[in-house]
């Protein structure tokens, strides 16, 4: 295994190690992160422009789309450049930025997500009060909070990982500086980071999907006394881009986080990591575009604006 110079920074190995069809790869990562950003920015504009969209949960999901244009940013970058060259340099600096904002774009989402769920219960649970509990006032203090707990929670980490000490071997198994495979490089005790990835880690991944599963329990409990099948209908209609959304987040995460570390296999977690890094940033403005008819109206507004109107 090739070496670098200490003061280099790092290599992001890639997928160098895989047997694969570069130009097809790099096309299909491109054309998913045109997507990505362009699906995201026409329904960040449908919701800022459309005035029936500016309701609490349409506000979180804006929010949503900000988190997977940053979140695909953060990585399809330096894996289009591994592509190209077979493996990329990163500085020192660069790799725990990237980290940090890998970690925060991922924290911010599953709290989002918990958000959104509670955001749901009201509005089906206690549909006679929804506005007067999800006032603006509270609709922005929920999502800061998810920001600043996740910039809190991603800081902790960054710090802990970027205060280790990496020797000669600075070759990262991965196409992102991503936490378990740094801890992995690492030359010193990871002690410290790892009783983190075991203790405060699922901390902060459990209680959003514990608020999640509470959520959708009493929803489920409220759909079931509903006297008509169109109001449970319209009830399971409202949540169902929701609950795809939650699962094809959390199912990477579990696959990649939630096991030892010596289990890892760092071809298995490259492979799993595209699909929460780039995939689900844009399938989730997919899912929430093309099975709500407010946002599919709106979104024809706002494409027909931009590209129609003289």
């Amino acid at each position: 295994m090739e070496t670098v110079n200490l003061t280099s920074g790092f290599v992001l190995l890639g997928f160098s190690d895989f047997h694969y069809n570069h130009a097809a790869f790099f096309s299909a990562i491109l054309v998913i992160y045109t997507l990505t950003w362009t699906s995201n920015l026409l329904l960040l504009s449908s919701i800022k422009l459309s005035p029936q969209l500016h309701t609490p949960m349409y506000f979180f999901l804006g929010n949503l789309s900000a988190v997977d244009i940053i979140f695909s940013t953060v990585t399809v970058p330096k894996l289009l450049s591994c592509i190209l060259h077979g493996r990329s340099s990163i500085s020192f600096l660069g790799c725990f930025l990237q980290l940090f904002f890998l970690i925060l774009m991922g924290t911010t989402e599953s709290f989002l997500l918990s958000v959104m769920a509670f955001d749901r219960y009201l509005a089906i649970c206690n549909p006679l009060r929804y506005i007067s509990l999800m006032s603006d006032k509270v609709m922005v203090t929920l999502t800061s909070i998810c920001w600043i707990a996740a910039s809190l929670h991603s800081l902790l980490y960054t710090y802990i990982v970027s205060h280790l000490k990496y020797c000669e071997n600075r070759l990262i198994p991965h196409f992102v500086c991503d936490l378990i495979p740094l801890i992995k490089l690492s030359c010193s005790s990871t002690t410290l980071a790892e009783l983190l990835i075991y203790t405060e880690a699922p901390l902060a991944g459990n209680i959003p999907f514990l608020l999640i599963f509470i959520s959708y329990v009493l929803i489920g409990r409220a759909a079931v006394k509903m006297k008509t099948s169109s109001s449970r209908s319209k009830a399971f209609s409202s949540c169902s881009s929701h609950l795809m959304v939650i699962s094809l987040f959390y199912g990477p995460i579990i696959f990649i986080y939630f096991r030892p570390t010596s289990d890892h296999s760092s071809q298995y977690d490259r492979i799993v990591s595209i699909a929460y890094t780039i995939i689900t940033p844009m399938l989730n403005s997919f899912i929430y575009s093309l099975r709500n008819q407010d946002v599919k109206n709106s979104l024809k507004k706002v494409i027909i604006k931009l590209f129609f109107d003289s």
